[in-house]
C-alpha cells in the first residue's frame, strides 16, 4: 500500500529577502538617517499642529516688547515688531515645508516623465529633451530666480494680477519657480537608468506579449526607478527649503504678513550685531531642516544601493 504523504505548502519567500525589507533593514542602521527621520517627523507634526503649539499668534504686535531677549514668557525673543519668535519659528515650518514638499512633488514628477520618455524613445525626442536639459542646466539659476520673481510681482497680466490677489500667491510663485529649475537632475538620472532597462528581457517579453510603450513604462520601467525618485526627491525638499530661504531673504521670495525663515532672516539682516538672537533662531531652523532632509537622502541612497556596506 502506498501512503501518500500530504503535499508541503510552498515556501513562501522570506521578507528579509524582498528589496523593500533589505532596503529598510540597511536604513535602520544608518543612524544619522534614523535621527534626521525623527526630525522631520516631529518638523511635520509641528507644521500640522501649529495652532495648537504656538503660544502667541505669530502677527500679533506688542510694541512694548521689541528686540526682547529670550525669557520665560517668550522663549526666542521678540522681533522689530514685538512678535513672538518662536510663534513665527512654528508657523514658518509650514511654509518651508509646503514649498519644499510641493518642489520635490513637481519636480519629480517632471522630471521621471522627461527622463523616461527620453530613455525609452531615443532618437529625436532624446535628443531634444537632452538638449534642453543642457541649455536649461547651463543657465545661473539664482538671478534668472530673482528676475522671475520680481516680473511676478509687477507684471501687469490679468491672470498675474489675479493671482496676486492671493495672499499665499507669493507661495504659489516660489513653487512654480523652483518647480522650473529643479527637474532636470532627476530626468538625467531616470534617463541613464531607462537606457539600461529597456533592453532586459523582461521587458521584450512585455513588448513581445503586445503591452503598448505606454503600458511598458508604466509597469515595467517607473517602478524600478522607485528608488532613484525617492532619493532626488528626499534631497530636493532640502534644496527647496534653502532656495526658498535665500530668495525670501533677498526680498524676491514669499513677502509679508507670510511667516518664513527666510523673510524672518531678512528682517533681521540690520540688527544682527546689535540682536543676534533675532537672526539665530530662523537660521538655525533652516540649518537643522536642510541637514535632516539631506542625512536622510544620503541614508536611502545608501540602503538602495546595492554595492553599499552599511
Amino acid at each position: 500500500m502506498t501512503t501518500t504523504l500530504p503535499a508541503s505548502p510552498a515556501p513562501r519567500r522570506a521578507r528579509s529577502n524582498s528589496t523593500l525589507a533589505t532596503a529598510i533593514r540597511r536604513l535602520r542602521r544608518h543612524r544619522a538617517a534614523m535621527v534626521s527621520l525623527a526630525v522631520i517627523v516631529v518638523l511635520i507634526l509641528t507644521a500640522i499642529f501649529a495652532p495648537l503649539i504656538a503660544p502667541y499668534d505669530p502677527n500679533s504686535q506688542d510694541l512694548a516688547g521689541i528686540y526682547a531677549p529670550p525669557g520665560a514668557a517668550h522663549l526666542m525673543g521678540q522681533d522689530s515688531l514685538g512678535r513672538d519668535l518662536l510663534s513665527r519659528i512654528i508657523y514658518g515650518s509650514r511654509i518651508s515645508l509646503l514649498v519644499g514638499f510641493s518642489v520635490s512633488l513637481f519636480s519629480i514628477l517632471l522630471g521621471t516623465l522627461m527622463g523616461v520618455l527620453a530613455g525609452f524613445f531615443g532618437g529625436r525626442t532624446d535628443t531634444v529633451i537632452s538638449r534642453f536639459i543642457e541649455i536649461m542646466l547651463s543657465v545661473p539659476e539664482l538671478p534668472l530666480q530673482l528676475t522671475l520673481s520680481g516680473l511676478f510681482a509687477v507684471s501687469d497680466a490679468p491672470a498675474i494680477v489675479a493671482l496676486r490677489e492671493n495672499p499665499n500667491s507669493s507661495v504659489f510663485i516660489i513653487v512654480g519657480i523652483f518647480t522650473f529649475f529643479g527637474w532636470m537632475g532627476t530626468a538625467r538620472l531616470v534617463r541613464g537608468e531607462v537606457l539600461k532597462l529597456k533592453n532586459l528581457e523582461y521587458v521584450d517579453a512585455a513588448r513581445a506579449l503586445g503591452a503598448s510603450s505606454a503600458r511598458v513604462m508604466a509597469r515595467h520601467l517607473v517602478p524600478n526607478l522607485l528608488a532613484i525618485i525617492i532619493v532626488n526627491g528626499t534631497l530636493a525638499v532640502g534644496g527647496a527649503i534653502l532656495g526658498e530661504a535665500a530668495l525670501s531673504f533677498l526680498g524676491f521670495g514669499i513677502q509679508p504678513p507670510v511667516s518664513t525663515w527666510g523673510n524672518m532672516l531678512s528682517n533681521a539682516n540690520e540688527v544682527v550685531l546689535e540682536h543676534p538672537f533675532v537672526a539665530f533662531w530662523p537660521g538655525f531652523a533652516i540649518l537643522i531642516t536642510v541637514l535632516a532632509f539631506n542625512f536622510l537622502g544620503d541614508g536611502l541612497r545608501d540602503a538602495f544601493d546595492p554595492k553599499s556596506r552599511l
